[in-house]
């Protein structure tokens, strides 16, 4: 594969213009800063509350409700007639490549892997650290079929996991009862500097009978969403990232703030949306409190219900 293979793309799928190395470090040593109205003090001891969860019904759900559990970031087991789905699994302690630095996780899993059920299938929607996790996939092993952006399947392989499809943007892959379709979104991949844009990211929309899911990993906002919901008409559940948005000079590009997770909402035409990306790893400038605040703002500004775009507790299940 050629290292430079998704450098290409048109300006609304590739974000670089202000997301850079070099970029990154002028923000991380405080040489570039953003005003910013917070919806909470700087210096707040906000903690994400954990429910406990429902192990009666992950282990034993009705095959007739759609089930949904918030691991934490953008981790969800979804689970429907039988099926059992992860999405971007994380469940060590730091997003990182190292035991010992990088971004360390603020609130335990919701669910311990441990208290996983089998699981049949697990999306991924780019490379990053936070996303593709590599002990929670050795964990995983190759029990489920892993389905991933194109140019990712070579680093599966590598680690000993065979079962593993890639897929291009609006490509499927029909299993069994399921049908999974790769969407485009606004961000980059790599793992490591000077590697960037080597596999693609996506988002994934999970058809399982009647029920159309739209998980949308990482993304900055364009027009794209309104296209999903052209091809597949309203989606039944949304799963929208509202943290990592501080400061919007350099991450506009890459992560939406509340205030685009409701207008993607409102493109994919949801009849409910649950937020992620969250409350997990302290990524960016923001507080930690500040993501479900600022939704709250917003939702009420649209006149839209809090029970139409919901923030969970880790560990929090909802049946639809």
């Amino acid at each position: 594969m050629a290292k430079e293979r998704f450098t290409n793309l048109p300006e609304e799928h590739s974000a670089h213009s202000n997301h850079g190395l070099l970029a990154f470090l002028r923000w991380r040593f405080g040489f570039v800063d953003e005003p910013y109205v917070f919806f909470t003090a700087r210096d707040t001891h906000f903690k994400p509350r954990k429910a406990i969860p429902d192990l009666e019904r992950i282990h034993h759900p009705n095959k007739n409700k759609l089930q949904l559990t918030w691991i934490g970031h953008d981790t969800f087991l979804l689970q429907y007639q039988g099926i059992n789905i992860l999405t971007d699994p994380i469940f060590s302690k730091r997003a990182s490549p190292f035991l010992w630095i990088g971004p360390k996780r603020l609130v335990d899993p919701g669910l311990h892997i441990s208290e996983l059920p089998r699981i049949d299938y697990v999306v991924v929607s780019h490379d990053h650290y936070d996303h593709l996790d590599y002990a929670t996939v050795k964990h995983l092993g190759n029990t489920p079929k892993f389905i991933v952006p194109l140019g990712l399947k070579a680093w599966f392989e590598k680690r000993g996991i065979t079962r593993v499809v890639e897929k291009n943007w609006w490509e499927n892959e029909r299993c069994e009862g399921v049908m999974f379709t790769a969407a485009p979104v606004k961000h980059f991949s790599g793992r490591v500097p000077f590697r960037f844009r080597t596999t693609l990211w996506t988002a994934w929309v999970i058809e399982i009978g009647r029920k159309k899911i739209f998980f949308s990993g990482d993304t900055g906002y364009n027009g794209h969403f309104k296209k999903v919901y052209d091809r597949f008409g309203a989606m039944d559940v949304a799963l929208i990232p509202i943290g990592a948005y501080h400061p919007r000079w350099l991450m506009q590009d890459v992560h939406i703030d509340p205030r685009e997770a409701v207008a993607i909402h409102e493109d994919l035409h949801a009849c409910r949306s649950i937020a992620m990306h969250w409350g997990t790893f302290k990524l960016t400038s923001e507080p930690l409190a500040d993501p479900p605040l600022y939704l709250q703002s917003v939702l009420k500004e649209r006149k839209i219900s809090q029970q139409d775009f919901q923030v969970l507790d880790f560990g929090e299940m909802v049946v639809l």
